[in-house]
């Protein structure tokens, strides 16, 4: 019994090895998607959008951020280009006045870690 449980420790360990990890830097937003993913869960993006991979993040409060890279706009009013993501997240307000996403003081580097996490996860 002792063998078999080893043996399912060791296939679990090695099939987690295998889910998709994204890169270390993204070229379209010059940032680092595995500290993004970070940072979105940091800043608590979860408490009102949808994210994959990030525990939690379930809320149908904003719009979902799954499959960000396949969106057409950011905030359905900028064309979703990587400088205007990372624009969004650092200053909503400033894109859109009556928005109610709150300005959360990421700085520009953050901001394009989190750009690169949503085009990558």
């Amino acid at each position: 019994m002792k063998t078999l449980s080893s043996c399912l420790l060791l296939a679990a360990a090695l099939l987690a090895g295998c889910a998709k990890q994204p890169p270390e830097d993204d070229p379209l937003t010059g940032g680092n998607p595995r500290v993004g993913r970070e940072l979105v869960a940091r800043y608590g993006c979860a408490a009102c959008h949808e994210i994959k991979g990030v525990a939690h993040a379930d809320s149908k409060v904003g719009p979902s951020l799954t499959a960000m890279r396949e969106q057409s706009y950011v905030a359905g009013v900028l064309p979703n280009t990587a400088p205007n993501l990372i624009r969004w997240i650092q200053h909503p307000r400033a894109v859109d006045p009556q928005t109610a996403m709150p300005e959360l003081g990421v700085s520009e580097r953050e901001a394009r870690d989190m750009a690169a996490y949503l085009y990558n996860q």
